[in-house]
């Protein structure tokens, strides 16, 4: 991929070209316009860096946050609707699109969505029209959401049990998922009793892995890089005896 300039080493896939100033991706200031000169190149990071830049309204990590996981979900999962729960400013859902257009359409659904979700998916369909029409941001409860064995549900730092709402919704429409948790909270969070073993909040997310091969899911683990977030575990998984893509023929 192309790549903002300034440090990020440790990044899949990044090439960093070396100035005097610093890119730091685990930021949450806002992407400005004048940010965009660190996003060189016509690789298609590059570019989205540059379109949001000019959007002015993302928090730095959020965009490669949402790139590490968007392409983490595509090397496994192809096909069906797309589903983000708990969106934010849905941009994982546009990326997921962005990335691999074997999914027809997605929807992006928050309680509260951003006042700037909105401009910002008008932005990314300005920069690649292919996406016009085809996310829909709804401001809703989650489990209001109905959800089929085609869908690809992602969520990406649902705070809490909200993860694991997400993953019981997924579960009880054997449709495929995706989480990157966060803010695991052991009074809230099944550990599975692991917690006298290991960390409380690896012991949430082992849990919730073994919930899922329980419930005859496949599970696969992956890593966002930590220099992205420290929250990094990478959650995905799909109802066994299917293919890798076997929403395509949803």
């Amino acid at each position: 991929m192309g790549a903002a300039v300034g440090h990020t080493s440790g990044l899949s896939g990044s090439r960093a070209n070396v100035r005097a100033v610093v890119l730091d991706p685990r930021s949450r200031t806002r992407l400005k316009p004048a940010t965009a000169r660190f996003f060189v190149g016509e690789e298609l990071f590059a570019r989205l860096g540059r379109v949001v830049c000019a959007a002015d309204c993302l928090p730095r990590k959020e965009l490669f946050e949402s790139w590490e996981v968007a392409r983490r979900v595509r090397r496994r999962m192809r096909g069906g609707r797309v589903v983000d729960l708990a969106c934010g400013h849905g941009l994982v859902a546009h990326l997921l699109l962005l990335l691999d257009d074997s999914s027809p359409s997605a929807l992006a659904v928050d309680e509260r969505l951003p006042p700037s979700a909105a401009p910002l998916a008008a932005a990314l369909a300005r920069a690649w029209p292919r996406l016009a029409g085809r996310v829909e941001l709804r401001q809703a409860a989650l489990g209001g959401v109905a959800l089929g064995p085609g869908d690809l549900v992602v969520s990406t730092h649902a705070c809490g049990a909200l993860t694991d709402a997400v993953i019981a919704r997924a579960i009880a429409a054997r449709a495929r998922v995706c989480v990157l948790p966060c803010c695991h909270d052991v009074e809230t969070c099944d550990a599975g009793g692991l917690d006298g073993w290991m960390d409380p909040a690896l012991a949430i997310d082992a849990t919730r892995a073994r919930r899922l091969a329980d419930r005859g899911y496949r599970v696969t683990t992956a890593l966002v890089p930590e220099g992205i977030t420290p929250k990094n575990r990478l959650l995905l998984a799909e109802p066994a005896g299917e293919g890798l893509d076997a929403g395509a023929r949803a």
